[in-house]
């Protein structure tokens, strides 16, 4: 009678959490349901053994060429924007590190350039894409989800059309609080998780300015702080790679830093301009050298694996010519413009 009673209620739970709005895979869902109904464990043990099984190889036939992202070569950019970014492998690809504009000019300049280069010898068919967004031409913004964080009261959890008129990116945001509860969380001023001293933050102030740090104030950041959210330790910091980047337990409650998966991150240059990276089969060190090899002085990873891991940018303002970062992102580029279970962030021009 226990056993069946037990049956019932779990079959009635994954039933209801199934028949839920969603714009995510079933098979998804249905991992994310265990996790969450105490067999985190199973699941871990069984990704664990499907990315050893798949792991890239090392070695192996170099690339003739690279995905092309962007619109066009970036002549019009702002004085502090990044230089080309070097080659990792020589000979460099035709237009490899190159930045390039993704479409709308905002006051005389290009405010979102990218790149994509080749970031490690050892994995030569390895490619990495970069975005680098001009905080003087640009804000931030920090939107819930419709399950993402718990008790978000967000009802729309998309871009609000009535502001798509600007809209220039769109790129995901970090761990679920409950895989990484020691993180905070504030936003639209709401305190979904008090803010832990220590913990990377990506934070924006009223004034308009952006930044990644260790926060430092306490769990209320304030009257001036519009957002923060936090996401694990730094993995970037001074231009310098964390030293415990090699402790397999700080970088995923599920996977660690062991197996290589898809993985994104975002810093600041030391101008004060946003990167984001993303890439397949990275931990999270191999991860952070791509953002300091890029320019980047501070960084923080954020969400990982193939269904959470998106950047998008838009050719034309009124969220136009919708494009991804990588063209092997696996969701599509029009993400975030209809109801998505996750929080995340948007790029408008200012």
């Amino acid at each position: 009678m226990a056993t069946l009673l037990l049956l019932v209620v779990f079959v009635g739970s994954f039933s209801l959490t199934m028949m839920q709005s969603s714009n995510v895979a079933f098979g998804v869902r249905a991992v994310e349901w265990l996790r969450e109904n105490g067999a985190a464990w199973l699941v871990s043990d069984f990704e664990s053994i499907y990315y050893s099984m798949n792991a890239p190889s090392k070695g192996g036939a170099a690339l003739k060429r690279l995905p092309k992202v962007g619109a066009a070569a970036a002549t019009k950019v702002a004085q502090d924007a990044p230089a080309a970014v070097s080659p990792v492998i020589t000979p460099a690809l035709p237009g490899e590190g190159q930045w390039r504009s993704t479409g709308p000019v905002v006051r005389g300049a290009a405010p979102v350039l990218v790149t994509t280069f080749r970031p490690d010898p050892t994995y030569p068919q390895l490619v990495a894409g970069v975005a680098w967004i001009d905080s003087s031409r640009t804000s931030l913004a920090l939107y819930p989800g419709r399950y993402e964080p718990p008790s978000s009261s967000n009802p729309i959890a998309e871009v609000p059309p009535s502001l798509r008129s600007n809209l220039l990116a769109t790129f995901n945001s970090g761990f679920r609080l409950e895989d990484s509860p020691g993180d905070g969380y504030i936003a639209g001023g709401h305190t979904y998780a008090p803010l832990k001293d220590g913990q990377a933050t990506l934070i924006a102030y009223r004034n308009g300015t952006v930044d990644v740090r260790a926060w430092s104030g306490g769990p209320d950041p304030g009257p001036d702080v519009v957002f923060a959210r936090q996401n694990l330790p730094l993995i970037l910091e001074g231009g310098r790679l964390n030293p415990s980047l090699s402790d397999d337990s700080l970088w995923g409650a599920t996977l660690g830093n062991a197996i290589r998966v898809w993985r994104s991150a975002v810093g600041v240059d030391a101008h004060g301009n946003l990167m984001y990276a993303a890439a397949n089969d990275q931990n999270a060190d191999s991860l952070a050298r791509v953002l300091q090899h890029a320019g980047a002085v501070r960084a923080m990873e954020l969400d990982i694996n193939y269904e959470w891991v998106s950047f998008n940018f838009f050719g034309t303002l009124g969220a136009g010519q919708p494009t991804k970062l990588l063209p092997a992102m696996d969701r599509p580029p029009t993400r975030y413009l209809t109801p998505d279970d996750r929080d995340f962030f948007t790029v408008f021009g200012r």
